[in-house]
């Protein structure tokens, strides 16, 4: 059935018996297939240069099947146009990603990080991500590609058009890339919001908050990067992106090209409107005690919101601690 995505029959096999068990170490899945262990590692080899499987990071010898709605969602995305019997596939890749969330209720803390090794590999996991992504894509970029450009990345492209939102951190020295400012252009003229700072952590990728792509760095070794599930490293993670994200400046076309735009800070009505929210008062509270209406009152709290890059008010309060724009005797 999923011949059309170019798995022949041993393959499709392979990848159906370690979707139904998560993962498992080569002698058992060669048991449960009736092959020789050889031709069982082959046909993982194989799976894994389709980015369908991965070594655990935990246990040497082990293998990880790659979450059918991530994997073969994006063969199925970049091979469309090929297939003749889209349907079939299609039912296929969601059969098995049922079938693997059946196994994967209660996942081994070793399989929620995945190693994938390789600057192909790499690549291709990067662009799954972005492929399967249905709500938002957030990054941070760092001056110095390895795996990845954005001259060989046009996922980005097909998936704002099915309306997925980026949000990208750039650093400073990857505007001063070769097409740096040419792919910033692109991705500004396609909505997309991008912020700029000196330095940012590490490179990151985080796909509706349930996927993340880190590189792993060394000075000899081959490109190599980790894929993290969901889980609480997932967390800190989109926790990092955050609060980097929080602390860039934006970036905006301008007739004359690209410019960095300071946000605006908060004016005295918005400090004592986060003054009397965080003394525990009410919107409609607050709106009387200020004279203003509620809506308002609701509109500020909402700009304030979005100038800091927070999702609820909690962090808006903390972030207005961290700023100095209230103090415990104002």
């Amino acid at each position: 059935m999923l011949g059309a995505m170019g798995l022949d029959e041993t393959h499709e096999s392979a990848y159906r018996a370690l979707v139904s068990v998560g993962a498992a170490d080569v002698p058992d899945l060669a048991r449960r297939l009736a092959l020789g262990e050889y031709d069982t590692e082959r046909a993982l080899r194989r799976l894994e240069r389709h980015g369908l499987a991965a070594r655990s990071s935990g246990r040497p010898g082990r293998w990880v099947a790659a979450p059918p709605g991530v994997a073969l969602g994006a063969l199925l995305t970049r091979h469309r146009h090929e297939l003749e019997r889209a349907e079939p596939a299609e039912l296929a890749a969601a059969l098995l990603a049922e079938e693997y969330r059946a196994a994967a209720a209660e996942p081994c803390v070793h399989d929620l990080v995945e190693v994938v090794t390789g600057a192909a590999a790499v690549s291709q996991r990067f662009l799954q991500l972005q492929l399967r992504a249905s709500d938002e894509v957030c990054a941070l970029v760092t001056g110095t590609p390895v795996a990845v450009t954005g001259v060989e990345n046009d996922a980005e492209e097909r998936a704002a058009e099915r309306g997925v939102r980026y949000r990208v951190v750039l650093e400073r020295e990857a505007l001063h890339q070769p097409n740096g400012m040419t792919e910033l252009t692109a991705a500004l003229g396609r909505e997309e919001q991008v912020r700029v700072v000196d330095r940012v952590p590490t490179k990151l990728v985080v796909a509706d908050r349930s996927l993340a792509l880190v590189p792993l760095t060394g000075r000899s070794a081959e490109p190599a990067a980790l894929v993290v599930h969901a889980s609480g490293l997932l967390e800190l993670l989109a926790g990092l992106f955050e609060s980097v994200w929080r602390d860039a400046l934006p970036l905006r076309l301008a007739a004359d090209g690209v410019v960095e735009q300071a946000p605006a800070g908060p004016d005295a009505t918005d400090l004592e409107i986060l003054s009397l929210l965080l003394a525990g008062l009410t919107d409609a509270s607050v709106a009387k005690q200020l004279d203003l209406g509620l809506r308002t009152v609701q509109r500020r709290v909402k700009g304030l919101m979005e100038l800091t890059g927070v999702s609820t008010r909690l962090q808006l309060g903390w972030v207005a601690h961290e700023r100095g724009w209230v103090t415990r005797e104002r």
